[in-house]
């Protein structure tokens, strides 16, 4: 082959921007280093952790002398959690914020690493239900430690806050919320309760989808994705079934790299369903993901081969799933639906979904921010039949 005919296959690139954490360190026993990174940013820490305090103690033992004030987050965070929270920090002033958790801890150390300088009420600066507006004042600095594997929240620049009130989940969102150091020692996650580690592992694996397909995909997400989403699809299955330190490295990294894609390329119908459904239902989030991901798949798949769309890349998830489950691609979608069901993610229905919601969820979650990056526009009609396939 000519030099010529090799230059013949090249194809222009869009443009595209990375956004990502400052400094992130992977890999076992790095939790260790945490104590000394933090105090290299202040000696006034604001430690927001999960409901269990006990499962931080080893930090506070290894922050000594240091002058701590610790939050526990109880559930995922809402505007009340938020403002009480907000209320309990500013009167300690810390010099930075550090989560440990899940994700609704590392959202809502995020949220109070923004929102502690910040001159307005909370609502000033939410989507949808609030006005939206940009945070003048800059963050606090933020340190993300995950415990389980599976929002990737550790690596996005938005935090996900519930508003009963409006019955919907709403993103605080600034670019300088990516955390200056992310902590990801997959030892932190060992032993966390099958239903989390399931549910927030397909959380993951939604999430290295969903960027993989969107409309703003690019050479930097597609890198991430399909390094992370065939090794993802088999450590979910190894974990469904035992305890594996191998398994849980690999949903670790994919956590990760899921979160820094869906940061750089957005999501889909999935994420645009699941605020909606999250704020009518109160359900965990993963499990929302978990139960529209077959359905969503599967209308996508339809609709873009209707439109004319090329489906390339729905045509390698889906040979991704296939490979995983041993079935002809066709039956990839379907084959995933019932390993889901089996392994006991509950339908839609069981997560307190009436049907006399489906027209609320879906002309709410047809102008969602996550909807505008799913690769098809998807009719009322398509957006209903997703809800109406994932409560059975």
């Amino acid at each position: 082959m000519t030099r010529k005919q090799h230059g013949e296959m090249l194809q222009p690139l869009a443009s595209f921007e990375v956004a990502m954490p400052r400094r992130i360190l992977f890999g076992r026993g790095k939790h260790r280093q945490a104590a000394e990174m933090i105090l290299q940013q202040g000696n006034r820490v604001l430690l927001v952790h999960g409901a269990d305090a006990q499962r931080a103690s080893w930090l506070m033992e290894a922050l000594g002398d240091a002058d701590v004030q610790a939050f526990a987050c109880k559930g995922e965070p809402d505007l009340a959690q938020v403002e009480a929270a907000l209320e309990t920090a500013r009167e300690f002033n810390p010099q930075l914020v550090v989560a440990l958790g899940g994700g609704a801890a590392l959202d809502l150390g995020k949220a109070l690493a923004a929102l502690v300088p910040a001159s307005r009420p909370v609502t000033d600066y939410l989507e949808i239900v609030g006005n939206g507006l940009p945070i003048q004042e800059a963050p606090l600095p933020f340190i993300a430690i995950p415990t389980t594997s599976g929002t990737g929240s550790e690596a996005t620049k938005n935090a996900v806050i519930g508003v009963p009130g409006h019955r919907r989940k709403v993103s605080l969102r600034d670019q300088r919320m990516l955390a200056n150091l992310v902590i990801v020692d997959p030892a932190l996650t060992d032993h966390c309760p099958r239903n989390v580690k399931l549910a927030s592992g397909l959380d993951a694996i939604t999430q290295l989808i969903e960027p993989y397909i969107s409309a703003r995909a690019n050479p930097y997400t597609d890198s991430l994705c399909l390094n992370a989403l065939p090794l993802a699809l088999a450590a979910i299955r190894v974990l469904s079934e035992r305890e594996d330190a191998t398994a849980r490295d690999v949903m670790s990294w994919a956590s990760l790299c899921s979160g820094l894609a869906l940061a750089n390329a957005g999501l889909g119908a999935v994420h645009g369903f699941a605020g909606v459904i999250g704020g009518i239902t109160g359900a965990p989030h993963g499990e929302i993901c978990a139960s529209l991901l077959p359905a969503v798949l599967e209308t996508n798949h339809r609709a873009m081969l209707e439109t004319g769309l090329d489906t390339s890349r729905m045509d390698h998830v889906a040979k991704l799933i296939a490979s995983e489950f041993k079935v002809p691609d066709a039956n990839a979608f379907p084959a995933l639906a019932s390993w889901s069901a089996i392994a006991g993610i509950r339908s839609l229905t069981e997560l307190g979904l009436a049907e006399s919601d489906f027209a609320q969820v879906s002309g709410e979650a047809r102008y969602s921010s996550s909807m505008s990056a799913n690769p098809v526009e998807l009719s009322t009609a398509q957006l209903r039949y997703i809800l109406l396939r994932s409560c059975q």
